[in-house]
Formats: structure tokens, sequence, C-alpha cells
């Protein structure tokens, strides 16, 4: 088993070093930015984990959950909402750059106006992933619970739209899906229960569970689609002080992960789009790993100052519970930091990185 280990990790390495060659070679061919007079869509709706859930984890009884100080000591009113960061999170910065609204509220334990309902919510919660065993374990919503309560939402959609109405409004908004990363950073890499599969067979099974949930996304009337694919996990602060050793250094084999993964994710998402078994349907693969990674290699460049450990606490293991105002004071200017807590960005770290998204794929 332990040679087997070794020859996956190896054969792991190469995959990745010839899908990162590929990626620079082929960056001059990114997508340009949509043009400024393109048609507003009428709704923006995310299904994914922690990056883009704006406080549906308040309604579960689960410890992923950040309701409290500091999270959310620079949104609107000091507001801790149960967004996983100091402020805004990506779902947020995206509807208001795509000129629908300024935030884009939590399905699940808010007061929804009619306004909410026809402009688009988040189901994401956070502590999952494609793999449904990654919600499980933390008892929050897996990725087809989200799907129900899509489905639970398009007929409240419908009694304030009309039927007509409500189905374009599926047909024609934006879906942004994103999650996949606790599926290798805690259910694969941290805990026992996927450890029956070989590395590169998990990363099939997960990209397969994306394939399906594309599919039945798409057979909820979904249309555009934004998949976005994993960060660089081994430079996540949290998995630093996991597997980094003493001097936290990025861990190069998570890092390879992803980049398979994102490789895997990617030829799928390809291979679905505008197919026969998907027609008329408009998928996007979404890179987050060459930004993010820039801006944890080049930090002055972006003008943060730290890009190794979190604003929360000590930083190297403070997220959810333990990033709270009784033992772990955030840092005094978060502007500084590229990571809110162990996992999560800063508003700002996450302004620059929607920025550079928006900027690419023209969302």
């Amino acid at each position: 088993m332990a040679s087997k280990r070794a020859m996956s990790r190896s054969l792991l390495a190469a995959i990745a070093t010839a899908v990162l060659i590929r990626r620079v070679c082929c960056a001059a061919d990114a997508p340009a930015a949509a043009p400024a007079n393109q048609t507003r869509p009428p709704a923006l709706f995310v299904f994914g984990d922690s990056i883009v859930d704006p406080g549906n984890n308040n309604a579960l009884t689960t410890l992923i959950r950040c309701n409290f100080p500091p999270y959310g000591q620079d949104f609107p009113g000091h507001n801790a909402t149960g967004r996983f960061s100091n402020g805004r999170v990506p779902s947020d910065i995206l509807a208001s750059r795509l000129g629908i609204k300024e935030y884009l509220p939590a399905y699940l334990g808010t007061e929804l106006s009619d306004f909410d309902l026809l402009t688009g919510v988040s189901f994401a919660s956070g502590g999952c992933g494609f793999d449904p065993l990654t919600a499980e374990l933390v008892s929050v919503l897996t990725m087809d619970n989200q799907l129900d309560l899509f489905k639970e939402y398009k007929g409240k959609l419908e009694r304030v739209a009309g039927a007509r109405r409500a189905a374009e409004i599926v047909a024609t908004s934006v879906y942004m899906v994103v999650t996949g990363t606790d599926d290798l950073a805690n259910t694969y890499f941290t805990t026992p229960f996927r450890r029956d599969y070989d590395l590169e067979p998990y990363i099939e099974f997960v990209v397969g569970c994306a394939s399906d949930f594309i599919k039945k996304l798409y057979g909820h009337g979904a249309r555009r689609i934004n998949i976005a694919g994993a960060p660089p996990i081994g430079c996540v602060p949290s998995q630093r002080t996991n597997a980094g050793g003493l001097d936290r250094d990025c861990v190069p084999l998570y890092n390879q992960a992803s980049v398979v993964l994102n490789a895997a994710l990617e030829k799928e998402i390809k291979r679905l789009n505008g197919s026969a078994e998907l027609p008329g349907s408009v998928l996007k693969y979404i890179d987050l790993y060459t930004p993010l990674l820039d801006m944890i290699q080049r930090p002055a460049a972006y003008g943060f100052e730290v890009t190794n450990r979190g604003c929360c606490g000590t930083g190297v293991f403070e997220v959810t519970l333990m990033c709270n105002r009784y033992t772990a004071h955030a840092c005094r200017d978060p502007s500084k930091f590229l990571f809110w807590d162990t996992y999560h960005l800063t508003e700002r770290g996450y302004e620059l990185l929607m920025q550079q998204v928006i900027n690419r794929y023209g969302l």
C-alpha cells in the first residue's frame, strides 16, 4: 500500500506539472471580459460552501457557523450575518458587479422580500462539498439538499411573478457553484472516512458528483452555470498548520491534488457544455487556483503584508467558533491580510480575487 501511494503521488505530481505548464502557456488565450452593455441577468443563484454562504448555516444545528463577532465587523452595521469573513463574500461582490443588488441573501433563516425572490439568493452551506459525506460529517446542507431548497424557492417565485415570468427568470439568470475544497482538505486529507480510495480515484468520484449536480441543476431549469475550481489548498493557513511542518510551508501534495481535481473538473464541464445531454447549456469553468496562488506568492503586488496566516487571533488555527471576540481578537488592519481566518479570505481579498475572475470570464 505504501509503494502504491508513493507511485500515486508521483503520478499526481507529473499530471499537476503538465496541467500548470499548459495553463501558463494558454494564459494569453483567456476569454475577455464581457462588454459593458451586456444584458443584465434578472437574478443570481449560488450553491456551494462557506466561500459563498451568507448565513444559511445559521438555521442549522451545526458547529460550522460564524454569526458572532468578530465575523462581520466590516459588514454594514458591523453585523455578523453568518458570512465567513469580516465583510462581503464573493456572492455579494458578484451580485453587485452584475448590477443586480449589493448583497445576496441566504435562503434559510431570512425574511425574504419579493425583490429578494425576484433577484436571487444563495443556498450555499459552509462545510459542504460535492461529496455528500463532506456535508454529512459536519451536519450541513449537501448539494442535493441545496437543490431541494431551490425547488422550494421556485414555488415561491411562481407565486410572486407568475409561472411564465418565473420560468424566464430561472432560465436566464446566472448560477454560481463554489465547492469541492472541503472534499479534499477535510474529508480526504484530514479524516479517515474516504481513505478506502487512493487520491486519483477519489478525485474521479468527486468530479462524478459534480457532474451529477450540474445535470440536476440543468434539470431544474438553469442554463448559465459557472463552476469554480478548487484553490491552492496546500497554501491555506489551516493546511499549512496541519501539514506544513514547523515552518508552516505550503503543502505540495495538497496543491497538486487541487490542480488535478481542477483539470478533471474543467474537462468534464467542457464535455457537458452545450452537449446533446444538456442542450442550450452555457457552462463555464472558473479558475480560482491561479489568481489566488499569485496573491499568496506576490502579496506586495496586491497591497498585502500577510498571506500565511489569518487576521483572527494567532491566525494559525482560528476558524468558526475558535474565531470569537472572547479568545481571538481580530488584527488591527484586515486590509493587510489576505486571509480573515484560517480558511477564508478577508473582504478585500475576495474583492481582488473576484475582480480578476470577472475581468477574465466576463460573468
